[in-house]
């Protein structure tokens, strides 16, 4: 089947609740999107508020609080929200990276392969029936005398030594007490939590979930958005050949790229999506093909999107592609179109203004274009 760029773009659009929004919970447009990237908390809730025909801002707060929604440390080694039922799978092709096996690793976090198997086991134990902050949770790991030696690594922020903990399962966050993160073992706050799965039980659900939501795509670009292309290509390509025919092949405009069979019909028969939207930061819209995708964000524009230290600024679609950026500035959505990326129309950027400014709680916001 051949398809078009833009009837893709449509079609990503409506899976993931863009076009129209929806009225469902934050907890499943989690799971639509295949996790929420989380390093900033205010962006994931926005993101999930921007999608809701009546937004909440609250909604993410509330799904974390109620134990629907999970945080931890997942794809490409960031913090995400995942659904707790989800998250096994998520956690399982992550950790067949095995990162703490390299010797890179090992050099910049002086940890060693054997200690974080004992980590493993201890911190398990720790956490079973217990949340601790991290203070509370360093001090008892290092109270140990076989881990003595790490507390500065333990306690750095990006949690370097603890994201191996996390992809086994035994470590998440929990609710925070003030402004200080906290730790517990995912069993412990998730009744339903089962085995840990094999990569290769784990791989079709992960799978599906991303061409879902992203698809078409190749099984390169998947494994961008899961562990920047650390996977293995023998393992990458067994796991998709493995899917059999529920996958198929799509000629995009040339391009050559898998989704799932169930939406091929689907795709053919899309609507054309016109219009504008305001998405805020590290949304998944763009994370889930990478901002090196030049179909969605032309190449000379990146610079503009992905930013120094990793940060994602908010985005302007016009009919599915990145045509600029915007930020809140003093009451107004301050808005920088791309050059050459043509007239934005004010009225509907002040309808998406007012749509961002319920999703965050904030008063009327004009917008200027600058």
């Amino acid at each position: 089947m051949k398809v078009s760029w833009s009837d893709v773009l449509a079609w990503r659009m409506r899976r993931q609740y863009l076009v129209p929004r929806t009225q469902r919970t934050a907890s499943e447009i989690v799971g639509r999107l295949g996790g929420v990237q989380a390093q900033v908390w205010s962006a994931a809730a926005l993101a999930v508020a921007l999608r809701q025909s009546v937004p909440d801002k609250d909604a993410v707060d509330r799904s974390f609080s109620e134990a629907s929604l999970m945080k931890t440390w997942a794809m490409r080694g960031t913090l995400h929200l995942l659904r707790p039922d989800d998250a096994p799978a998520y956690l399982a092709l992550v950790e067949t990276t095995r990162v703490w096996l390299k010797p890179s690793w090992q050099r910049v976090s002086g940890v060693t392969p054997t200690q974080i198997d004992a980590l493993t086991e201890k911190v398990a134990t720790l956490l079973d029936g217990a949340v601790l902050t991290r203070e509370q949770l360093v001090a008892q790991i290092v109270a140990d005398k076989r881990f003595s030696g790490l507390e500065e690594r333990l306690r750095s922020g990006w949690g370097q030594v603890l994201k191996p903990l996390a992809w086994r399962g035994v470590l998440c966050h929990g609710p925070n007490q003030g402004n200080k993160v906290t730790f517990t073992l995912p069993a412990t706050r998730f009744p339903t939590w089962g085995k840990m799965p094999d990569a290769e039980q784990a791989a079709p659900a992960v799978i599906a979930a991303y061409l879902g939501a992203y698809g078409p795509a190749t099984p390169e670009v998947f494994d961008r958005w899961l562990t920047l292309n650390t996977t293995s290509r023998p393992r990458l390509r067994q796991w998709f050949g493995d899917m059999g025919d529920r996958l198929s092949e799509v000629d995009v405009e040339g391009h050559r790229a898998l989704m799932l069979t169930e939406h091929v019909a689907e795709l053919a028969d899309v609507a054309a999506c016109r219009g504008v939207r305001l998405l805020g930061g590290f949304d998944q819209y763009i994370l889930g093909p990478g901002t090196n995708d030049e179909t969605l964000l032309p190449k000379q524009h990146r610079a503009a999107v992905s930013r120094t230290s990793g940060w994602i600024s908010p985005i302007v679609l016009v009919d599915g592609r990145v045509a600029g950026v915007w930020e809140i500035l003093d009451h107004e959505v301050v808005v920088t179109p791309f050059p050459g990326s043509g007239h934005l129309p004010l009225r509907d950027l002040t309808e998406e203004a007012a749509h961002v400014a319920r999703a965050s709680g904030l008063e009327q916001l004009a917008v200027r274009v600058i």
